[in-house]
């Protein structure tokens, strides 16, 4: 029987997805399921682990009865996955020691801050190319060492296994028999050696871990192993793509060559640029990671993470009451005043890439006695592509590289004054693509390539919607050089 379809799973920090493809490409039918946001008095957040592999499960059995395909004819499984959000559990029974701590979770913080005052920040930095902090899983993990009950004696026999979401959903779909994770979200634990492509063994000591608990490291089309989804498949199909959704997302938009860049608007932003085969080291303010590994080679990123884009649009709308939806932003930005001078720099809670300022707070400076309703809407939307270009142009100075075009995907980029605004600021085109749920189809492709079924025809299929920058040159600095001032306002150091 032919195999002709691709299936994908996004599993994200909301809930889990289903995607399925079919041998053009094209997205057939999609099936989500959340999970439990599991979040205490102390405001730590966290999941449950056998939820997210039971949803996993029945979102792969609901988008085949959905699709109403024949389930015989699937041909492969990429996974996507939220990426710092850290899992524990032993490897003999199988059973989590305890809740995922989720990526936003900062319980950790006192093992970063210890870590720090011992003086083995930079070093922590030099060799995996990101700050210290308690948003990685390497903290997270000596964590669960140090304060759940019964896993530092766990670990010392050898039972204990620690691992991203990828790795949990990857060992639990193949029975156990496969304890393996991809470039991309190994380079995301702040474990793993970007220059000797191994997990660093005198990083992992300054966090108290056995580097012998962690997976193996595959490249990221690797085959990951065969998985029945608990007996629904009448016969295993391979996972054969693994992919942190950032990385996903990276990969599904086409970035394949150095210089070619990608912000995701969500809640916040990821901006990735491809940097090619050798890794580049931010001086301002970027991490430095790896977008994955395919067919023995690794290609390196620089990243940065913008803690309030989208969710912008949502304090106008559920805590100001300002906007009934988020479409009526556009509407009203178009029918503002254009010489407003209204800012808002959205530091709710401090500033992230490339500033770093956890105490910065929430300013909105600028306004005159004709600002109103629609000029506050502008304001919004407005920060969100500052904040953006304020990445594109830090990553263009550490790479060297003149950055030709920036692909988006997520909700807001169906705000088209928003886009045009992206590529006013930004001084590039900027190219919105049809699809949407770019993680989930970057795995798929991933997969989907690996075993031949796409070939790379497939990233020219995609299409896309163009804005080009159209605003006068002096009018574009002078707005800028406003956002900077406004951004000082609100820096503490």
């Amino acid at each position: 029987m032919e195999k002709k379809y691709v299936l994908s799973v996004d599993q994200s920090t909301q809930g889990t997805k289903a995607l399925l493809f079919d041998k053009q490409g094209t997205l057939i039918c999609r099936t989500d399921l959340p999970h439990e946001q599991i979040i205490n008095e102390e405001g730590w957040v966290s999941h449950n682990l056998n939820e997210i592999y039971a949803n996993t499960v029945q979102v792969v059995k609901n988008v085949v009865m959905q699709a109403g395909i024949d389930k015989n004819q699937i041909a492969c499984l990429g996974i996507s996955n939220q990426r710092e959000t850290s899992a524990a559990w032993n490897r003999t029974t199988g059973e989590p020691v305890a809740d995922a701590i989720v990526w936003q979770c900062s319980r950790a913080k006192e093992i970063c801050a210890e870590i720090e005052r011992a003086g083995y920040a930079q070093e922590v930095r030099r060799a995996t190319g990101i700050n210290l902090s308690p948003y990685f899983p390497a903290s997270k993990f000596a964590w669960f060492l140090q304060e759940t009950d019964g896993v530092r004696e766990m670990a010392e026999r050898g039972e204990v296994a620690f691992g991203t979401i990828d790795t949990w959903l990857v060992y639990k779909l193949t029975g156990g028999k496969s304890y393996k994770t991809d470039y991309s979200n190994a380079s995301r634990t702040q474990l793993f050696n970007l220059n000797t492509l191994t997990w660093d063994d005198k990083i992992c000591g300054i966090f108290g871990i056995n580097s012998k608990s962690l997976a193996e490291v595959c490249d990221s089309n690797a085959n990951f192993g065969e998985t029945d989804f608990e007996g629904f498949l009448d016969e295993p199909i391979p996972i054969h793509g693994v992919l942190g959704d950032s990385h996903g997302s990276l990969f599904g938009q086409g970035c394949l060559k150095k210089g070619m860049m990608k912000s995701t608007y969500g809640t916040g932003s990821s901006i990735m640029m491809n940097v090619g085969e050798s890794p580049v080291y931010s001086e301002h303010g970027v991490v430095t990671s790896l977008a994955w590994g395919m067919n023995g080679k690794v290609t390196y990123v620089l990243e940065g993470n913008i803690n309030y884009t989208g969710a912008v649009i949502s304090w106008l709308q559920k805590d100001l009451k300002l906007v009934a939806s988020a479409k009526e932003t556009e509407e009203l930005a178009n029918a503002a005043n254009p010489a407003d001078t209204t800012y808002l720099v959205p530091a709710f809670t401090g500033l992230g890439a490339p500033y770093w300022d956890s105490e910065a707070k929430a300013v909105i400076s600028g306004i005159t006695r004709t600002t109103g309703q629609a000029e506050l809407a502008k304001a919004a939307l407005e920060c969100i592509a500052y904040q953006i270009t304020d990445i594109v142009e830090v990553m263009s100075r550490d790479s060297g590289v003149a950055i030709e075009e920036l692909r988006v995907d997520g909700g807001p980029t169906r705000n088209r004054y928003l886009m045009q605004f992206q590529s006013d600021m930004a001084q590039i085109p900027v190219q919105v693509p049809n699809a949407e749920e770019l993680s989930g189809i970057g795995a798929a492709y991933v997969a989907g390539l690996a075993m031949k079924i796409y070939d790379p025809s497939i990233f020219d299929r995609m299409q896309r919607t163009k804005f080009t920058p159209s605003m006068d040159k002096e009018v574009r600095e002078k707005k800028y050089c406003g956002w900077k001032e406004a951004v000082s306002m609100v820096l503490t150091h």
